[in-house]
This record gives C-alpha cells, structure tokens and sequence, in this order.
C-alpha cells in the first residue's frame, strides 16, 4: 500500500492506494480516533456493491453505521440533498463527534463532504472513491460543493477529509463509459504537471482501457501526488490551484448548458481542455502541434473532443457564471508546454467564443 500526505498542519491526512486497501478500513478508523457512530453515504449504484461490505468494517472498528443511500447521477447533485441526508444523520443519532464515510464517486464525494461540512457545523468525513474521477481528483483537497440550474458547484465549502482510502479493485466494477470519463482528469494532470504522465497516458491506453490495475494504480497514484503537493501549496484555491481547473471553465459551462444530463463530468473536462488548447494556440502559447497531441491521446480513450451542437452563447453566458470570475473577468487556465500551464484572466469575449466554436468544428 502506497501512502501519500496532503501537508496541511494539524489538517493533514493520507490518502492510501493499492489493491483491497478497503480492507484497511478498520485501522484507518482507529488510526484517524473515529467512534461511536458514522454515517456511510453511498449511491444506488455502488451502495448494492459495496455498502454492506463497508458497514461490516465500520462495526469491526467498534462503530454503530447508518447507510444513506443517493439517487444515482449528476442531476441530484442538488441542496435539497444535503437537507436531506442531515436529516438521515439526526434520526441515526449523530453527533458532533461522529463521522461521514463517502463511498462512491465524485458526486457522492462532494455531497457526502458538504453534508458533512455542513452538519452542526461540521463534522469529520473519510473518502472511499470508488471512479477513477473520484480517486485521481475529487476525492482529494477538501472542496466539497453541490450544483445550482446556473452553475456547476456553486454552493459548498472547503471541508478535508480525515483520510483517503483508494482501492484500485473496486475499479473492477466500473462502467467503462466511467472509466473513460475518468481518465480525462489524469491526462489533465500530465497536460499541467508532469509530461512524462502524459506520455505514459498515451502509450499505455490499451492496458489502462483493459483495466490493468498494476497500469491504473500509476496514474492514480501520480495525479494524488500531483494534486497533494498543489493542495498543500494552496489550500483555498488563491493562486496555484487555479492550474487544476485546466478544461474546467470550459467543461464547467458544457455541463450547465446541458443540465448534467448530456456528457459525464470527464467527458466535458476532455471537450474543455480541447477549447482551452484552442485558445493556447489562437494566443500564441502553443502551436498547432499540441492541440493534434493532446486530442489524439483524449481520442484513444474514448473520449470526446467537439460538439457540433454545442450552443455558443448558451456556454459562454455560463462560462461567465464561473466561481473563478473575478469583477468581470473571466480565468482561463491555457497551456504553454506539455507539462506547464499558465493562468489568463486578459482574455477577451471574442476569444473564448472562438475557443467554444472551435469544438463545432473539431
């Protein structure tokens, strides 16, 4: 098992990854001084899978368990469930000391967070991902959030976990439309950080689409370090971490425009970083020659890079929505080299609708 700290004082915590590492729960509870009761919220699509494995562990570590179950899909991803869920956590008895355990994706990672986050004004939570996009971003570097109609996570808090506990084999079960969507955060690592990720991205899509777990567990456990060093440099997001949205402006307002019914998150990350390498280019950061690159190895995996029919307008006038808008200006995270990203906040309306219309014409 490979154990990886995010550095933040008397808030840092380990994130864990390897292969039956959720067999390590019971230590990781006793490890974190977790007792009496917790609340494990899940999904109705991993809750039939792993929930009662979860609570056994959780009763092994001398705690009472309660499982709220969510409606599977980014569309609930909503306030009313974290009424909701606080509800669940008062009628099963929880308190100030007590624990929440996330154990799916990353919607149930940022709503089990913000519910914990939110519950007599905070309480502790653990993190099991059960995505790629949950295990190599999400579940990583506190930010908890729900969706509002206008914008994507609009509402919610920095809240760390106590621990990460990543088990590659719970992979074994994914979707592989997930598992695709996934993988579009890890190829966004190597676009920012690290381009010898990237190039191991693109030579080994076949093992990795396979399902490899020795191939996974390397991009997982990389795009931790990576986002573990950036979080413990900048915690609330004021400066460096800012990079990790590489594709987000973009893929944030995609989501929007479609109501999260239309493309996973991942997938609107892939089409984001295809406009955001668009606008390297029409900036004069990149040449051509990147753009080719990085959507070539995005098409390896299955993933999308345009959309004839996306609505311009409809995206731009979520763009400007964005958390990162700051006085009228627009962020925009755009890169200058495999590996090395810069932030823009000096790009004009006229550019980014060139960036969204290049997506139509891919």
């Amino acid at each position: 098992m490979d154990c990886i700290e995010v550095a933040l004082g008397e808030r840092s915590y380990l994130i864990r990854i390897g292969q039956g590492t959720l067999e390590a729960l019971p230590e990781v509870l006793a490890g974190i001084g977790a007792t009496g009761h917790a609340a494990i919220v899940t999904d109705s699509n991993v809750g039939p899978l792993y929930a009662d494995r979860t609570a056994e562990l959780v009763r092994r570590a001398g705690m009472a368990s309660v499982v709220c179950t969510l409606p599977a899909g980014e569309e609930h991803k909503r306030l009313a469930r974290i009424e909701d869920l606080c509800g669940e956590f008062l009628e099963a008895g929880l308190d100030r000391g007590s624990l929440v355990i996330a154990l799916g994706g990353g919607v149930v990672g940022d709503v089990a967070g913000f519910a914990a986050a939110s519950f007599m004004r905070g309480i502790r939570y653990v993190q099991i991902p059960t995505t790629i996009v949950a295990q190599v971003d999400s579940s990583v570097g506190g930010k908890t959030a729900v969706n509002h109609p206008l914008g994507k996570n609009i509402i919610g808090a920095f809240h760390q976990p106590s621990a990460v506990l990543i088990d590659m084999k719970l992979l074994e079960t994914l979707p592989d439309r997930e598992l695709r969507a996934g993988l579009a955060e890890a190829i966004k690592h190597g676009v920012i950080a690290d381009a010898e990720l990237f190039r191991y991205m693109e030579e080994s899509a076949a093992a990795i689409l396979a399902k490899d777990l020795t191939a996974l567990e390397y991009p997982v456990r990389r795009s931790c370090e990576i986002k573990a060093a950036i979080v413990a440099e900048d915690e609330r997001e004021r400066g460096l971490r800012a990079n990790l949205n590489y594709g987000h402006t973009f893929g944030h307002a995609i989501e929007a425009v479609t109501h999260y019914e239309k493309f996973l998150h991942g997938e609107a990350v892939a089409l984001g970083m295809c406009a955001a390498a668009s606008l390297g280019e029409a900036l004069g950061l990149v040449g051509a020659d990147f753009a080719a690159r990085q959507n070539a190895c995005l098409t390896a995996y299955g993933l999308p890079v345009s959309w004839p029919e996306l609505p311009v307008g409809e995206a731009l006038e979520a763009a400007r929505r964005d958390k990162k808008v700051r006085s009228g200006a627009m962020k925009f995270i755009v890169p200058v080299d495999m590996g090395r990203v810069v932030q823009r906040t000096d790009v004009t309306e006229t550019q980014a609708r060139k960036a969204f219309e290049a997506l139509r014409r891919a």
